[in-house]
C-alpha cells in the first residue's frame, strides 16, 4: 500500500523542505548513494563566528580548563592572594580575583580578541617564554561561549573598571548604553566573572550532569596551583557558603600545604628528592612518599617550568621504580617540578598547554627515575602495612590511652590491625566538631612586627653546621650547611639496644597518638613552658620542656653515633667555659644559702681533665671534637635547622663530671644522652618584673617577648612522636578538666629540685612543704579529706603550690605555701 501513496508537494513550503531534504551537505551518504550530477562542492570560507566558536571548543573544554588559564594569568600578574568562587561546579559562575598588576584601561578595549597578550610579540619569543600564557586565546574562548565581566585596576590609577564581553567584543550593560568601561569602586588586581558557560552550547553544558564533579576538578586544580606556587595564597569555596573548600596562607611551606591539601597521612611520609644535569639542560626537585604510603591510584603533580602538564611516560616510568618498594597494587603520591632551559622545550603543542615536548626525553626522564630510586632506597629500612587478621569472633584491638576520638592509629606509629571497611562519602561535620586550620599554616604572631633577635646568641654566632648523615636534604633558610655522604653507622652495643627497649616498653599509644597527628596553637605561658597542641576537636596542655626533653633524648637515642657537627669559627678552651660554669654556680649557691660552701674550682678541674680524657669517646659517639689544647671545635647537632641556647654549654659541661658514672658503659652513655637533652631543651623566659606606677616596658622587651611566645621550633613541633607512659599525667592535661601542667622551670630552686624536674620526676609533697593528705573538707561535695596528686615549683622565694584532688568527687584543691 505504501508504495501505491501519492507523497506529491501540495504547497511550495513542503516543495521547499522536500527539495532541503535531497540536499546531501550536513548528512552522511551511504555507500549506495550518488553523488547529484556528479558536481564539485564549492568551499566557503567559514564565518569568523563559527571559527572562534570551535576555536574556543577546543581550548575550553570543561570549566576546569577555564579556571587553569585563569589562574595561570593571575600568577603570571604577580599576585600573591587569588580567590575562588564556583557556583553549580564552574557552570553557572566561575569567579576569580587577584591583587595582582591589573589591566590598563586603554587595553580593555582589546582585552578579549584572539592573539592578544603582552608576553609575546614574534614567534621567536616562543623559544624563551617564561610565563604561563603567550597566545592570548583563553578570554577570547571564554567570551564566545560565556557571559564574560572583568573589573581591574592598575596602581596607578584611582579607581577600578569594569567591562563587559561577548564574542570577544565591549558590549553595554543594558541595550542601547554605552560598552566603554564603567568606572567602579575596587581593589588593585583583577577579578574575572564567568557566567553561563556553553550557554551557546547546549549540546557540550548537556554533557555535564553532575555539578558536583566539575567542582571536584576545580579544587584539584587549585589544589595544585596552591602546592606549587610558593608566596601565593590560595582560596576557594562554592558560592553562598562560608566554608572553604581550599585555605592556603602566603607563608605556608610546600609540605604544610601539602598537608592542608592532602592530610597528614601523606604529609608525614613525604620525603625531599632534588636532581640537576647541566649537560641535559635540567633541574628538578620535588616531594615523594616512602614505601610506608601507597594508595590505589597515583596522585602525580607534575610542573614543568611551572606549568601544571601531565606525562604518560613520566608517570609510567615513576610508577614502576615504585613497584619494587610498594605491595602488588600500591601506588604513590608525587609531586615534581622540572625545570629545562626555554630553548630545549615546545609549549605549543595542545590547545589546553596540558602536553608540552622537550629535548632529551628518554635522559630526564631516567636521570629522575633514577634519583627517585636512590632516595626510596635510603630510607628503606622499615615499612608499615595495614592488616587484617580474618579470625572467627575476634575484637578489634582498641587504644586504652586517651579519650576516644583520638584513638586512631598514628600514620608514623605502630600500624594498627583495623579491618578496612567500605569506602563512604564522609559527612559534613557540624562546625563545633570540625578540626581547625593548621596552624602551621599561619600564625598569629605574623600579623606583629618582627621581633628583635635574641642577644644571648651573639656570643656564639657564626656556627658552622655540618649535618652528617642524619640530614639528607638542604634547608635554604639555614646557612653555612655542609653535606658530608656519609654510610651511616650501625650501633650494635648492647648498652644503646638496652636503652631504646626501655624506651619503646615505655611508649604510650595515646601520646603517640596525640603528638604524631597534633597541631600546634601556641606557648601559653613563656615562664612555666606551657603549651597548647591540638588533636582532632580537643585542646591540650603540655610542659613542651618536658616534651622537648624526652623528644631529644630519644632523638639522641636514635642517632647515636651518627649525629652531625655544629663546627666553632674560633673553639673556645674548655678551662674557660668551666670559669663560666663556677661563676653561675656561686651565684646560684650564694642566692640560697647566703655562701659558697662548695669547692667549685675543684669539681671544674676534676671535669676538665676527666672531659679531656674522654675526647675520643666523645668525638666518636657524641660529635663532640675537642684538639689537643683542650679546646671544642664543634658540638653535637642532633636537629637541623635548630641551634640551642649556647648561653648553656658552660653549664652542660661542667654536668659531665659528678652526674656521669664513666665506669658503667649504660649509666655512662644515658647520663651523657640526658644531659645533651637538658641543653638542648628550650630555655623559658625569666617571669616578668612587677612594674609600679606608669612604668611598662620598651618596645624592645615586648618584641622579645613577642619572639619567646614563639620559642618552640617547628622543627621540633613537628617531628615529636613518642612519649613514655611514665610522663603521661605530668605532661598533657586537657583543657576541660581543670588540671593543672605540673614543673614548669624552678630556676631558683634547690639543685636536687632542679635536677629531678628537668629529668620528669615527681616531686614529693614533702620537698616543698607539703603533705601526702590535708584535713580540708572538699568544697564540692564535703568529703573531709584531700589527698596530694602534684606539685607546681614556681621560685624560691614564692615557693611551691601543691595540688590535691577530692577522692570521692574529683574536685581539684591547691594551697600556696
Amino acid at each position: 500500500m505504501a508504495d501505491d501513496m501519492d507523497i506529491s508537494a501540495d504547497t511550495p513550503e513542503q516543495s521547499e523542505v522536500m527539495a532541503s531534504n535531497d540536499d546531501p551537505r550536513g548528512t552522511k551518504r551511504k555507500a549506495t548513494d550518488e553523488l547529484l550530477g556528479n558536481a564539485p562542492r564549492r568551499i566557503k570560507a567559514l564565518s569568523q563566528t563559527v571559527v572562534n566558536k570551535i576555536a574556543a571548543g577546543e581550548i575550553i573544554v570543561a570549566p576546569v580548563h577555564a579556571l587553569k588559564e585563569l589562574l595561570e594569568n593571575a600568577v603570571d600578574a604577580g599576585s600573591t592572594s587569588i580567590e575562588v568562587v564556583v557556583k553549580d561546579g564552574g557552570l553557572k559562575m566561575l569567579q576569580i580575583t587577584d591583587n595582582g598588576s591589573g589591566i590598563n584601561k586603554d587595553d580593555m578595549g582589546i582585552l578579549c580578541e584572539r592573539f592578544t597578550t603582552s608576553k609575546l610579540k614574534t614567534f621567536e619569543d616562543l623559544a624563551s617564554i617564561g610565563t604561563y600564557g603567550f597566545r592570548g586565546e583563553a578570554l577570547a574562548s571564554i567570551s564566545h561561549i560565556a557571559h564574560l565581566s572583568v573589573t581591574t585596576r592598575t596602581k596607578d590609577s584611582d579607581c577600578a573598571w569594569r567591562a563587559l564581553y561577548s564574542d570577544g567584543k565591549l558590549i553595554p550593560p543594558k541595550p542601547g548604553g554605552s560598552a566603554e568601561p564603567k568606572a567602579v569602586a575596587g581593589r588593585q588586581g583583577t577579578q574575572i566573572t564567568v557566567e553561563d558557560l556553553f550557554y551557546n552550547v547546549p549540546s557540550r553544558r548537556r554533557a555535564f550532569r553532575n555539578t558536583n564533579e566539575e567542582y571536584s576538578k576545580v579544587l584539584d586544580m587549585v589544589g595544585k596551583y596552591a602546592i606549587h606556587c610558593d608566596g601565593i595564597a590560595f582560596s576557594c569555596k562554592k558560592h553562598g557558603e562560608s566554608s572553604m573548600g581550599v585555605a592556603i596562607q602566603s607563608t605556608a611551606k610546600t609540605i604544610d600545604r601539602v598537608r592542608q591539601i592532602y592530610g597528614n597521612a601523606v604529609a608525614n611520609e613525604l620525603i625531599p628528592f632534588k636532581i640537576e644535569d647541566q649537560k641535559l639542560g635540567f633541574k628538578a626537585k620535588g616531594l615523594i612518599t616512602n614505601a610506608n604510603y601507597s594508595i590505589k591510584k597515583t596522585t602525580m603533580l607534575l610542573f614543568i617550568n611551572h606549568r601544571c602538564v601531565e606525562s604518560t611516560a613520566i608517570r609510567k616510568s615513576l610508577e614502576s621504580v615504585y613497584s619494587a618498594f610498594l605491595p602488588k597494587g600500591g601506588h604513590p603520591y608525587i609531586y615534581a617540578t622540572i625545570e629545562i632551559e626555554p630553548h630545549r622545550i615546545d609549549v605549543n603543542v595542545h590547545p589546553t598547554k596540558r602536553e608540552v615536548n622537550f629535548l632529551h626525553e628518554d635522559e630526564i626522564i631516567e636521570r629522575i627515575s633514577d634519583a627517585v630510586q636512590e632516595k626510596l632506597a635510603a630510607v628503606d629500612t622499615s615499612r608499615s602495612f595495614m592488616t587484617q587478621t580474618v579470625l572467627p569472633g575476634a575484637g578489634i584491638p582498641s587504644a586504652s590511652a586517651l579519650p576516644p576520638t583520638t584513638q586512631a592509629s598514628s600514620s608514623r606509629g605502630t600500624a594498627a590491625n583495623t579491618p578496612a571497611k567500605p569506602s563512604q562519602t564522609p559527612k559534613r561535620p557540624y562546625e563545633n566538631e570540625m578540626v581547625r586550620t593548621d596552624a602551621r599554616v599561619r600564625k598569629i604572631t605574623s600579623m606583629l612586627p618582627p621581633a628583635a633577635s635574641s642577644a644571648s646568641g651573639d656570643v656564639f654566632r657564626g656556627l658552622k653546621h655540618n649535618d652528617a648523615p642524619n640530614g639528607e636534604y638542604e634547608d635554604d633558610s639555614q646557612p653555612d650547611y655542609e653535606v658530608i655522604d656519609t654510610n651511616r653507622r650501625v650501633i650494635k652495643l648492647a648498652s644503646i639496644r638496652t636503652l631504646k627497649t626501655e624506651v619503646r616498653d615505655q611508649a604510650h599509644e595515646g601520646l603517640i597518638e596525640l603528638f604524631g597527628n597534633h597541631t600546634w596553637v601556641g606557648v601559653v605561658d613563656e615562664w612555666r613552658r606551657l603549651a597548647a597542641v591540638q588533636n582532632g576537636i580537643k585542646l591540650y596542655l603540655v610542659d613542651y620542656g618536658a616534651v622537648c626533653f624526652e623528644f631529644f633524648y630519644q632523638l639522641a637515642l636514635t642517632d647515636f653515633g651518627n649525629f652531625g657537627q655544629m663546627r666553632l669559627q674560633e673553639p673556645l678552651s674548655i678551662r674557660d667555659l668551666m670559669d663560666i660554669a663556677v661563676e653561675l654556680e656561686k651565684n646560684a649557691e650564694i642566692e640560697e644559702t647566703g655562701e659558697v660552701q662548695s669547692d667549685w674550682e675543684g669539681v671544674a678541674a676534676q671535669v676538665t681533665e676527666t672531659v679531656f680524657e674522654k675526647r675520643e669517646m666523645m668525638s666518636e659517639y657524641f660529635s663532640l671534637i675537642i684538639n689537643d689544647e683542650g679546646e671544642i671545635e664543634s658540638i653535637p647537632l642532633l636537629l637541623k635547622g635548630y641551634t640551642p641556647n649556647l648561653a648553656k654549654l658552660p653549664t652542660f659541661l661542667l654536668r659531665l663530671g659528678p652526674r656521669v658514672n664513666w665506669e658503667d658503659e649504660l649509666e655512662c652513655f644515658d647520663c651523657i644522652i640526658r644531659e645533651l637533652a637538658i641543653f638542648y631543651v628550650p630555655e623559658s623566659v625569666p617571669r616578668p618584673v612587677q612594674f609600679t606606677g606608669a612604668t611598662q616596658a620598651t618596645e624592645g622587651e615586648d618584641s622579645e617577648m613577642t619572639g619567646a611566645s614563639d620559642s618552640v621550633p617547628a622543627e621540633i613541633r613537628e617531628q615529636i612522636e613518642v612519649s613514655p607512659t611514665s610522663i603521661y599525667k605530668k605532661l598533657v592535661a586537657h583543657t576541660s578538666s581543670r588540671t593543672v601542667v605540673t614543673h614548669s622551670n624552678p630556676d631558683a630552686f634547690p639543685s636536687a629540685l632542679k635536677q629531678k624536674h628537668s629529668t620528669g620526676q615527681n616531686l614529693a609533697p614533702e620537698e616543698v612543704g607539703g603533705q601526702a593528705e590535708i584535713d580540708t573538707p572538699c568544697p564540692k561535695c564535703e568529703n573531709p579529706v584531700m589527698k596530694f596528686t602534684t606539685v607546681q615549683l614556681r621560685s624560691a622565694d614564692e615557693g611551691a603550690t601543691v595540688f590535691y584532688n577530692c577522692p570521692n568527687c574529683g574536685y581539684r584543691y591547691n594551697t600556696n605555701n
